[in-house]
C-alpha cells in the first residue's frame, strides 16, 4: 500500500465558509482522506460529521486521521449524489452545512495502481468507487472514434478531441491500450507540435475527460446541490472547491439560479411569479488558493471555492 499523503486545497477558508455552529450537524461530501473533515470535527462540542465517501481507502485513512474524534463522527459509505437517502437512513432531517471538495485526492493521484495519473506507469482505472465495473481501460478500448472524441470535448475541453480519438482507434487496432504511460504516450505523439510544448502535459485534458466520464461526475452535480440546499437549516452553508472550468460553471450557475429570486420580465410593474431567492450567495465571487499556497501545492491552482447560505422561506 503506497504511503498516505493528503493535502487539503483552501483548507482552512473552505472550513471558516462553513461558519461552524458548536453544536451544528455538518457533512463533508467527499471526505478523502479526512483534512477538511479533521478541521470541521475540532470546531465540534456536541455537533455531529458525517463523513460520506465511495472510496473505502479513503474511509481507511480518514478513520486513522480522526481516530480522536470518533464519537463525533458518522462515516457513510455512499457518493454525495445520494445525501438524501444518507440522511434519511440517518433520520437527520437538516444540517447546517455541508463542503464538497470535487477534486482527485492527492492521494488517489499518487498511488499508481488507481490509475488517475498520466506520470506514472498503471492499469488504466481511473474509478473511485473500486467496486463499480466501469474502467477507463473500457472506454479507450470499446468505444467508437465518434464517442471519444465527444468524451474528450465535452469533459476535457480538448480541442484535438477528433483528432486523438482517432489515434486511440488506430492503435487500440493493433493491441489493446492498457497502461496509462501506454496512453499518455500515445496522446502526445499525436498532438500537434505547438501542443506538445505547452507547460501543460498534452495528456491532462484526455485524462481528465476519462475520469469524469468513468466516474460519471458532472451528470450528478447539479441535483446533489440542489439536494444539499434543501436540506440546509436556514444559515446553513454550502461549500463547494472545484477544479477546472466544467464543474465551476455548473456551480455557478446552479448557486446563482438558487439565488435569484423573480423571475419576472423587467417590465412588470410588480412581481407576480412569486419566486423568492433560496440562498444568498457569500462571498458573492469565488475564493481562489492564496499565492503561498499555490507554491506549498501546485495542484491547488486551479481550484475555485464557490459559498452560498440558505435563506428563510
Amino acid at each position: 500500500m503506497p504511503e498516505f499523503k493528503h493535502i487539503s486545497v483552501l483548507l482552512h477558508e473552505a472550513v471558516e465558509a462553513l461558519a461552524i455552529r458548536p453544536g451544528g450537524i455538518y457533512v463533508d461530501g467527499t471526505m478523502g482522506g479526512g483534512g477538511h473533515s479533521s478541521e470541521i470535527v475540532r470546531r465540534l462540542l456536541t455537533g455531529r460529521l458525517i463523513g460520506i465517501d465511495k472510496d473505502d481507502y479513503a474511509h481507511m485513512r480518514a478513520r486513522e486521521r480522526l481516530k480522536d474524534h470518533l464519537d463525533k463522527v458518522t462515516f457513510v459509505r455512499d457518493d454525495f449524489s445520494n445525501l438524501i437517502a444518507v440522511l434519511d437512513r440517518l433520520q437527520i432531517p437538516e444540517i447546517d452545512g455541508l463542503l464538497l471538495d470535487l477534486g482527485v485526492s492527492s492521494f488517489q493521484l499518487d498511488d499508481a495502481a488507481r490509475g488517475f495519473s498520466y506520470a506514472k506507469e498503471a492499469p488504466l482505472d481511473m474509478r473511485m468507487d473500486r467496486s463499480s465495473s466501469l474502467t477507463a481501460e473500457e472506454l479507450v478500448n470499446t468505444r467508437s472514434a465518434e464517442e471519444l472524441a465527444d468524451i474528450l470535448f465535452r469533459f476535457g475541453e480538448e480541442r484535438h478531441a477528433r483528432r486523438l480519438a482517432a489515434a486511440i482507434v488506430r492503435r487500440r487496432e493493433q493491441a489493446p491500450i492498457r497502461t496509462t504511460t501506454e496512453l499518455a504516450e500515445l496522446i502526445a505523439s499525436a498532438m500537434p507540435g505547438a501542443s506538445r510544448r505547452e507547460a501543460q502535459h498534452p495528456a491532462r485534458r484526455t485524462f481528465q475527460a476519462l475520469r469524469i466520464a468513468v466516474n460519471g461526475e458532472l451528470d450528478i452535480l447539479e441535483n446533489a446541490l440542489r439536494d444539499a440546499v434543501s436540506r440546509l437549516s436556514v444559515g446553513g452553508r454550502l461549500a463547494v472547491i472545484t477544479f477546472h472550468s466544467l464543474e465551476d460553471r455548473i456551480v455557478k450557475e446552479t448557486f446563482a439560479d438558487l439565488a435569484r429570486g423573480c423571475t419576472c420580465p423587467p417590465d412588470f410593474p410588480v412581481c407576480v411569479c412569486g419566486n423568492r431567492p433560496t440562498v444568498a450567495l457569500t462571498p458573492k465571487k469565488p475564493i481562489s488558493p492564496s499565492e503561498e499556497e499555490i507554491a506549498a501545492n501546485p495542484r491547488s491552482r486551479s481550484a475555485r471555492l464557490r459559498v452560498c447560505e440558505r435563506l428563510p422561506s
